[in-house]
């Protein structure tokens, strides 16, 4: 082989070579939840999916490959004004996702510069309507609004808004040293409140339990008086019937004219023992009254001469000796 077979061979090799080269650059593999735009001869051609594509040389090329995947931008704090006139700093994080690559690609430039402004008007739209107390009290309002109005206007762009949050609202010092105050206030006041609070259901309970506890002594006063009036009754009661026995028995069983005599005695006895300066005394009790002096008269002569028998024994016996 000649000069000139060498020199043919290495033109071949190299435009072999190149050939090879120029098929692998133009060998694209689309990764999951990836999307391509492909361009020919400047006009938009098609959108490649994942997998394996080959584009012709010279003729298309890839615009932009876009991710799918959704995606969160946290925008800095914007200046906002309030329907009070305060001026606060508000930040949002909005959360998206690319729908369509061919409109994210042609539809708007730069796209996140686009959502930041839109988000910013959007914002201030929305707060200027509200006060300090709402917007402090109405996250959840202003992000739905927020979400809505950005979804529909993002639509030509081939992007999905999902959510969209507010992350800090920031008042101005003064404003936040007020509120301060005003939250310290407020505690100071719920405190007081559930302090009385506490206090007048303690004064209840103790009036409660003095209440119950004087209905309890009355009730035990009441059961004692009722048992003491039960127990007299039966006292009564027994008597009335050992009286009605006594007399049942009188009636069965009537003495003697001499029992009869000794009781109304012992009745007489008592009867002069007290403090009565008269005492009529009934016939038979002075007939016993008579015959109870005779008795003693009788008794009192047996022991006069009982002593004298003794006295005469004693002096015939003093001779003797």
């Amino acid at each position: 082989m000649g000069v000139e077979g060498v020199i043919t061979v290495i033109v071949w090799g190299i435009i072999v070579a190149f050939a090879l080269a120029l098929i692998a650059s133009n060998i694209r593999i689309v990764p999951q939840a990836r999307a391509s735009v492909i361009e020919r001869l400047g006009a938009y051609q098609a959108t490649w999916g994942t997998g394996l594509h080959f584009k012709i040389p010279f003729i298309e090329r890839v615009v932009q490959t876009v991710t799918l995947k959704e995606q969160v931008v946290d925008f800095p704090p914007q200046p906002v004004i309030t329907k009070d006139n305060v001026t606060m700093q508000i930040d949002t994080v909005v959360y998206f996702q690319i729908t369509d690559p061919k409109l994210y690609v042609y539809g708007v430039e730069h796209p996140m510069d686009a959502i930041e402004n839109l988000t910013a008007t959007t914002l201030r739209n929305i707060i200027g309507d509200l006060e300090l107390d709402e917007t402090l009290t109405s996250r959840d309002i202003i992000n739905t609004k927020m979400r809505s109005i950005l979804d529909e206007a993002t639509d030509a762009w081939g992007i999905k808004v999902n959510r969209v949050e507010l992350k800090n609202i920031l008042p101005p010092r003064e404003i936040q040293d007020a509120m301060e105050k005003q939250m310290k206030a407020e505690r100071e006041r719920r405190q007081a409140i559930l302090r009385a609070e506490g206090e007048k259901q303690s004064q209840i309970l103790v009036a409660e339990g003095e209440k119950e506890a004087a209905v309890l002594r009355a009730e035990g006063v009441r059961l004692t008086k009722i048992k003491e009036a039960d127990g007299e009754a039966e006292a009564l009661l027994k008597v009335q019937r050992a009286l009605a026995d006594s007399m049942k028995m009188l009636n069965e069983y009537p003495p003697d004219e001499q029992i009869v005599k000794i009781k109304a005695l012992e009745a007489f006895a008592k009867a002069a023992d007290g403090k009565a300066t008269k005492i009529i005394i009934p016939s038979e009790i002075q007939g016993i009254a008579g015959l109870a002096a005779s008795l003693k008269e009788m008794v009192s002569e047996d022991n006069t001469q009982t002593q004298k028998n003794v006295k005469q024994v004693k002096s015939e016996d003093s001779p003797n000796k």
